[in-house]
């Protein structure tokens, strides 16, 4: 065996340990009767709103998922939206993977596509959140005011927002000129594929193939100001969920602090899912509140009923989607084995 393959679950146990550590010195600080007072005194309308909220986002996000799938075959909303939500579903049920992979592997079962050609469209559909975010690490960067007594959180988000920015920008360049490089089996990328082992080379060719036809920005340029739009939107409509649990709870921030707390959270987020920290995220939020000045008891509160409303509405809307769609578990699981041999293409209409 490897050494360092040896090593890997050591850091992970390390990782996990230092992780349930720091909860519990975050849950040592929390005033309880603080917390079961604010729980016991919530507004039950106000807590209402976050789930709808939470149902509100990613039906924007499906409809602009939509403008980006149109040139491969329109497709209603509502059926984008159940996918959407049927993939983190089975993100959390089995180890499959990133999110992107199962819900395209959802359409392209249910569809009848090509999960290259789908993928394509989820990968387009990320970058465009990216640059969108930058916007929003820019205004914090400018306009917020957040306590920083080091420094290190305005450097690290600056630091973070231009290298984002730079990375997305020369992925979506890379996209736009990705049809040329693989359209002939003639081409520089081909040539290498075809060095690969034997077995490997015509489903590598059939990924790159079929990812290349969904690389398709609308014609239409009302979608394209539309698919910008929505995405700004889906951020602000992301910052009501915080909205909505704080004001349930008796707490109400600056406009520019929710902000910067969606930026903090966003990258607190993406080093999670690097790290692999348990509660990583509670940890995060209790830190970005208590920067707000907001105690420690009414963030748990709020992250806690954030959290809670956001795998209610997955858990419902997936099940219903994956009962509805005749999917069961042994078929995810079947996927996910063949996603991670390469051969993402059998995952389509060839299981159809």
């Amino acid at each position: 065996m490897n050494p360092s393959s040896r090593r890997a679950p050591l850091w992970s146990i390390a990782g996990a340990l230092a992780a349930l550590a720091m909860l519990g010195w975050a849950f040592s600080r929390v005033d309880y009767h603080r917390l079961l007072d604010a729980l016991r005194d919530a507004n039950p309308w106000l807590v209402l709103m976050v789930p709808l909220s939470i149902v509100a986002e990613q039906l924007l996000r499906a409809w602009k998922w939509r403008q980006l799938l149109f040139a491969l075959r329109p497709l209603p909303t509502l059926r984008l939206f159940g996918a959407l939500m049927a993939g983190y579903f089975a993100s959390i049920l089995i180890p499959f993977g990133l999110s992107p992979f199962a819900r395209s592997w959802l359409v392209a079962r249910l569809e009848g596509l090509k999960m290259g050609a789908v993928l394509a469209t989820v990968t387009i559909d990320r970058l465009i959140d990216g640059v969108v975010f930058t916007g929003f690490v820019a205004i914090v960067l400018v306009f917020a005011i957040f306590p920083d007594p080091t420094g290190n959180i305005r450097v690290g988000l600056t630091i973070g927002g231009a290298g984002s920015l730079i990375l997305f920008i020369l992925l979506l360049l890379s996209l736009a000129r990705y049809d040329g490089l693989v359209a002939h089996l003639d081409s520089r990328i081909m040539r290498l594929v075809n060095r690969l082992p034997g077995r490997w080379i015509e489903p590598i060719q059939k990924v790159l193939l079929s990812f290349a036809e969904g690389i398709v920005w609308p014609r239409e340029t009302w979608r394209s100001y539309a698919i910008l739009l929505v995405s700004i939107s889906i951020k602000l409509v992301a910052i009501m969920h915080f909205i909505w649990a704080g004001l349930a709870f008796g707490v109400l921030l600056q406009p520019l602090d929710y902000v910067f707390l969606i930026v903090f959270l966003g990258f607190l987020i993406i080093l999670i899912r690097l790290l692999r920290i348990p509660g990583g995220f509670l940890l995060g939020a209790i830190f970005a509140f208590d920067l707000l000045g907001v105690p420690d008891a009414l963030a748990l509160a709020i992250v806690l009923l954030v959290q809670v409303s956001s795998l209610i509405v997955i858990a419902c809307v997936g099940t219903f989607t994956l009962w509805r769609s005749g999917i069961s578990l042994y078929e995810l699981r079947l996927a996910n084995a063949t996603v991670q041999t390469g051969e993402l293409d059998r995952v389509g209409p060839a299981h159809r």
